[in-house]
């Protein structure tokens, strides 16, 4: 049985190797190999035994017999598709959010997009801040959570972690610095507070498309790029 201290270590190992993936420092569809995350991580065999399983679960990478762990790979086709099913499914979720909330929900809720909005979403180094990204995620996470379905909520959080493995196609967390994303939050966050069902739908559906428009936005004009790099192809 797992000690305590194992747990905690296996959870902060788990913390920094979803962060790096977020961030682009494992690449999509590279290799997790264990011996080299040993000496990255400083962590045991055991420790990432524990920690690989969960990545694979929250969506942000995949196991095979005799292949072992990978970045999951990234494509338009696959980001469309979360799209449309987060789409389907919080929308769902945040309808029964909204009507069933308790007082104390509210609160979690403030409280969650408080601390969002307090964060600075960019870090020293250029990427995208992991104290924002823990945020970011509990304040969708606390969204949903006036509906008691929690086997629908599990799905939920695991749909927003592969999809956010996409904010590494943008080229810096800044290149869409003409969206207002702390804007996108509040607004969310204040249909939800006024039980306005309709209003907090169409937010949060209009927020995850924005996202996805702007990431494929990203991925054609690489491609693009990328061709005039290569050059004309030959005959």
């Amino acid at each position: 049985m797992a000690t305590t201290s194992s747990m905690t270590r296996a959870e902060e190992i788990y913390q920094r190797l979803r962060a790096d993936i977020l961030n682009g420092r494992h690449e999509p569809g590279s290799r997790l190999r264990v011996e080299a995350l040993k000496e990255k991580y400083d962590a045991s065999s055991g420790v990432l035994r524990e920690a690989l399983p969960r990545l694979v679960g929250q969506g942000l990478a995949t196991f095979a017999p005799q292949q072992g762990f990978r970045v999951v790979t990234v494509s338009p086709e696959r980001l469309e598709e979360l799209t449309e099913a987060r789409v389907f499914i919080e929308t769902h979720l945040v309808r029964e959010s909204v009507t069933a909330g308790t007082i104390e929900w509210e609160s979690d809720l403030l409280a969650a997009h408080h601390h969002l909005a307090r964060v600075p979403l960019v870090a020293d180094t250029g990427e995208i801040n992991e104290g924002w990204l823990n945020a970011h995620a509990r304040f969708h996470r606390v969204l949903l959570e006036g509906c008691s379905n929690r086997q629908l909520r599990d799905i939920a959080t695991q749909l927003r972690e592969a999809a956010e493995v996409y904010r590494c196609w943008a080229r810096t967390p800044t290149e869409h610095s003409n969206r207002d994303i702390a804007a996108e939050h509040k607004t969310i966050c204040e249909r939800a507070i006024e039980r306005d069902v309709p209003g907090v739908v169409e937010a949060l559906s209009r927020h995850i498309n924005i996202t996805t428009h702007l990431l494929l936005n990203d991925y054609g004009r690489r491609e693009e790029e990328g061709k005039q790099d290569r050059g004309p192809s030959s005959p």
